[in-house]
């Protein structure tokens, strides 16, 4: 696996300065956020120029912009708004394609998975169906995160079954979409959720996954946690890495923790490398 850094836990931090950290860390592989949150360099209303300017960044630090990540939610309720939120992934995929990244990162959606039954699915399934077709135009490859819903807690956060962490749900979906649409495979979410052994996940569906997020939580309260460097967790690690010895894909570490951004990346890093990564 080629491991980096991806864009969440940056979202304080300016671009330039997560290029110098991922450097320092002896890494070459950085995730670009592109309107996925307020902060991002890049937002739908980017000019060629501030693209170019993006562009000649990573390329100064020698950091491959390979990898790309927005903020969508297909599952909303009114289908008008899972629409607008098509169209502003479809300007992202407009951005990627210039600034020469070849995979994007995306949503599902956070709505709890019983939610989305019947025409809710069926909207989601299509704007995801779309968002394959535009992006095979520009040849980059969209990449769905097993990503459950949040809801904050006085302690940390507590993580439910969306329709991309939940086993059945995300099967389904795969099985409905085209092959283009591949999966963003981040174990730490589906641990969160509820699965105990993500990489029985992993194994399910490993011919579609080309891009994955490496983080931990660990208990915060009785059903809420909060954000980990890989490894403190009680997650089984060394069975999970197994399950992914064969995985060459981008594997970024996604430490979530703002205040010490940093020295979390790098534990993550020290980690993941006595497993010879």
């Amino acid at each position: 696996m080629h491991l980096g850094l991806a864009a969440w836990g940056f979202r304080e931090t300016p671009l330039e300065k997560q290029l110098e950290i991922t450097g320092k860390l002896g890494l070459d592989l950085l995730e670009l956020s592109i309107a996925g949150h307020h902060n991002d360099a890049l937002q739908l209303d980017a000019s060629a120029g501030k693209i170019a300017e993006i562009r000649k960044l990573f390329k100064g630090y020698g950091i491959s912009l390979n990898c790309a990540s927005t903020g969508n939610d297909f599952t909303l309720p009114e289908k008008t708004d899972n629409l607008k939120q098509l169209e502003s992934v479809k300007r992202v995929i407009d951005i990627a394609g210039e600034v020469g990244a070849e995979r994007l990162r995306v949503f599902a959606g956070f709505s709890p998975v019983a939610d989305v039954t019947g025409d809710r699915w069926n909207v989601m399934i299509d704007c995801l169906r779309q968002v394959a077709e535009y992006a095979a135009a520009k040849g980059i490859t969209p990449a769905i995160e097993t990503h459950g819903g949040v809801t904050a807690a006085a302690d940390g956060v507590i993580h439910f079954y969306s329709t991309s962490s939940h086993p059945a749900t995300l099967q389904k979906m795969m099985a409905e979409l085209p092959e283009s649409i591949k999966i963003t495979f981040d174990p730490a979410n589906l641990y969160a959720a509820g699965i105990k052994h993500p990489e029985e996940i992993y194994i399910q569906l490993k011919d579609r996954i080309v891009y994955a997020h490496l983080k931990d939580f660990i208990p915060a309260g009785s059903d809420s946690v909060r954000p980990a460097a890989c490894g403190e967790s009680a997650m089984d690690w060394r069975t999970l890495l197994l399950a992914m010895a064969d995985y060459d894909g981008p594997a970024l570490i996604e430490y979530e923790n703002v205040e010490d951004i940093e020295d979390g990346c790098r534990r993550s890093l020290q980690f993941l490398r006595k497993f010879g990564i």
